[in-house]
């Protein structure tokens, strides 16, 4: 299969990767789906959108240097320059990018480019549905606070 013919039908893969079977009355949510070209994993993470009334604050803890793509359930957009990852166990993890990065441009999801299955701080790049790209400057792991 020639590189052209594969990035006509990238699309398809990954809309057939990012299907899912939904419990009936629950809404469904965009997935997370990961692919393989050329020995490097390609990563969709889609940007769920914020609640009305969250029940949780969430306060910046430890750094994080990397983790597993594996383990990434989806994102939200959580400032100007932040994006929180949602990962398996009900745990997050806050991605902060530069100054000249505006997390907004994420809305509509994103693709992570790994060589290793890890996403990591000062190495890897988030690209945005858009075309845009921004480097991740550091991982903070979030803890839950019960709201007042």
């Amino acid at each position: 299969m020639t590189v052209s013919s594969f990035l006509v039908l990238l699309p398809l893969l990954l809309g057939l990767a990012a299907s899912q079977d939904d419990s009936p009355g629950e809404e469904p949510q965009p997935s997370v789906s990961r692919l393989v070209v050329e020995q490097q994993w390609i990563v969709r993470v889609p940007v769920r959108p914020q609640r009305a009334a969250p029940r949780f604050e969430w306060s910046e803890g430890k750094r994080v240097k990397c983790f597993p793509t594996r383990h990434i359930r989806g994102a939200l957009l959580s400032g100007a320059d932040n994006v929180d990852f949602l990962l398996g166990k009900r745990q997050r993890v806050r991605a902060s990018f530069n100054g000249n990065c505006p997390a907004l441009d994420f809305y509509g999801g994103f693709y992570l480019k790994t060589d290793d299955e890890r996403v990591c701080a000062r190495r890897d790049v988030v690209h945005s549905r858009m075309g845009g790209s921004c480097r991740i400057e550091g991982f903070r792991r979030l803890e839950p606070k019960l709201k007042d």
